[in-house]
């Protein structure tokens, strides 16, 4: 475990472990099929040699770099070179679209970014040319270049750029402050316009320390460097931090996944030690385990289920197993249970789930087949994990209890209140907002909860009008709600989508529209019903039109048509939020959930 009380930045981290690890692996990439591994020392070098290029093109300390590129190992790179110039790394989503990357290039201020493939460089660079870029830097040559408004150079050019200047690097790196800003990190505002959330090296290296002092209890931790596979996006501040600094920490390897939809193949090719995700995740892998259940032969399914059951029980209350059913359960661990975790590479200690919350019967469902799951909670503006589970004691109901060095208390309103070193420096270029959020040093979340008996923290309810998707992505539904409501065909509408894996939602056609509609197909509106299947499909080619100027996360996949207006007393509330009190009071819920099931 290294001294983190010593730490004196994240780039100093990473080369103090580079420099004591050298030629172990460290970052694998699959090319060609095969997995290929770099060592810390090649990482460290060509690490070094970015962040001597970038300041020979002017990068200076304080300096925003916008970081735009799917999990790779040159991400890694990519974002210690730019702190190790003291500038301040600005992830983007890939999924970001053209205005999304506009507004953050606007907002930051950066005047260079970072791109990896042809297809993101073609919907970023449009956006760069608006903003006035003074330089790309790209890892892959783009398709078209956009003239010469815009300098682009490649990455290969930038290292031999770097390695052309004095080597300087640890210099800058040992001048920089542990609380200096390290990173912004874009994440949606209530408003709809992303708030840029500024992390310090220090708040980044506290979770280390608080996920270390968690981890390190569990079985075999510690004999053999820990192996991660990194495949939730570099740019959330959830993998950011547990994907990339805490196997940074560690001395771990990081093995970066081919795609999602070759995840568990590669799981089983990587046998992980540690994996992080979202809940998402894992609703996947149990609707997978349960659908292969039900298409093997009657006795393997029935061990499958007896498993599940019997290791719920002994989850739930030991003492409640009988002695056959603990003779079975034992015999399940060889029959079932080791099988499930082969699937798995057959060394996986824990599973960390974050990001947003948790199904109880999906935990109780891997922690029956021996799979541990340990939950935990946070937000970008805390870096992000503030509590989490423990093996000792794994309490599915809760979060878990905080991470060392964290305070977390209840306000009266039992607003969730968080203080320490891992709380963000403030949103950027937003003083005022982030004086309401940060008030004495206590971070106010915005989420409802409370501490147990065991001092394990349970969320109860969100007081922050933010939806945040079983992927871990938070959605602002006022955003969303406003872009369907500027097409003329809808009056009002209401989003839905917490720890689910899409949005869906209610729609109230315009009334006006309902009229003409009705008289240029010769209906009578009477008789018009939510059920008509043409006239859906006119408001589905609606939904189509607003979807098409979101992101991938905000797109509404189904709804369900309400023909009558709702109407509140208070007339100064929007469209969108009349609907959503209205859900409020008269539960709409059945509804909304039946639209999964389609």
């Amino acid at each position: 475990m290294i001294d983190y009380d010593n730490v004196k930045n994240l780039p100093s981290m990473f080369f103090d472990q580079a420099a004591r690890l050298k030629d172990a692996p460290f970052l694998w990439s699959k090319k060609d099929g095969q997995w290929l591994s770099q060592s810390w020392s090649q990482v460290a070098d060509e690490t070094n040699r970015l962040s001597r290029g970038l300041r020979a093109k002017g990068v200076k300390p304080g300096d925003r770099v916008l970081l735009l590129s799917e999990n790779r190992p040159k991400w890694l790179m990519a974002d210690v070179a730019i702190m190790a110039t003291g500038a301040i790394t600005t992830p983007a989503y890939t999924t970001n679209t053209e205005a999304d990357h506009l507004h953050i290039l606007h907002d930051s201020g950066a005047r260079v970014a970072i791109v990896s493939t042809a297809k993101l460089a073609k919907r970023f660079l449009p956006a760069a040319v608006q903003a006035g870029l003074d330089l790309v830097i790209v890892m892959e040559e783009p398709d078209n270049r956009p003239g010469q408004s815009l300098h682009i150079e490649t990455w290969d050019d930038m290292l031999a750029l770097g390695a052309e200047q004095p080597d300087d690097v640890m210099d800058l790196v040992n001048a920089q402050k542990r609380g200096d800003t390290c990173c912004i990190i874009y994440t949606s505002g209530t408003s709809g316009t992303p708030n840029g959330v500024m992390l310090s090296h220090g708040a980044i290296i506290s979770n280390c320390m608080g996920a270390e002092d968690v981890l390190q209890h569990l079985p075999g931790y510690g004999e053999a460097p820990e192996v991660f596979l990194s495949f939730l996006p570099l740019s959330h501040s959830y993998e950011h931090t547990a994907g990339q600094f805490v196997p940074v920490a560690w001395g771990a390897q990081i093995y970066y996944a081919e795609s999602i939809d070759k995840l568990i193949n590669n799981i089983a090719e990587v046998r992980p030690t540690i994996m992080v995700s979202v809940p998402r995740l894992y609703e996947t892998i149990r609707g997978r385990v349960l659908k292969g259940a039900e298409q093997a032969d009657g006795l393997k399914a029935k061990m499958l289920y007896k498993a599940v059951e019997l290791g719920a029980k002994a989850y739930q209350d030991p003492k409640s197993l009988t002695f056959t059913e603990r003779l079975l359960n034992r015999l399940l661990d060889k029959l079932v249970r080791r099988k499930v975790q082969e699937r798995f590479g057959g060394r996986l200690k824990a599973f960390v789930s974050g990001g947003g919350p948790l199904n109880y019967d999906v935990g109780l469902f891997f922690l029956a087949l021996g799979l541990r799951v340990l939950q935990g909670y946070g937000q970008t503006e805390s870096a992000p994990v503030a509590a989490v589970n423990r093996c000792e004691l794994n309490d599915l109901c809760t979060v878990g209890p905080p991470m060392k060095d964290v305070e977390v208390k209840i306000a009266e309103d039992g607003e969730i209140l968080i203080r320490g070193e891992l709380v963000m420096n403030g949103y950027w270029k937003q003083p005022e907002r982030t004086a309401e959020v940060i008030i004495d040093g206590w971070l106010h979340t915005g989420d409802i909860g409370e501490l147990n008996e065991n001092g394990y923290l349970k969320i109860t309810d969100r007081k922050k009008d933010i939806i945040v998707n079983s992927g871990g992505d938070n959605i602002s539904p006022q955003r969303v709600e406003g872009i369907l409501c500027l097409e003329p065909e809808i009056e009002q509408c209401m989003i839905y989508g917490d720890n689910r894996p899409h949005l869906v939602g209610i729609i109230v056609p315009n009334q006006e529209f309902i009229e003409t509609w009705c008289k240029e197909n010769n209906v009578d509106p009477k008789t018009l019903t939510a059920d008509d299947k043409a006239f859906k499909s006119a408001i589905h080619a609606a939904v189509d039109r607003a979807n098409k100027k979101m992101s991938v996360i905000e797109k509404v996949r189904r709804f369900a048509l309400v023909m009558e207006p709702f109407s509140v007393e208070n007339e100064m509330l929007t469209p969108s939020m009349k609907v959503r009190r209205h859900v409020v009071k008269h539960t709409y819920g059945q509804v909304l959930n039946d639209l999964y099931k389609k």
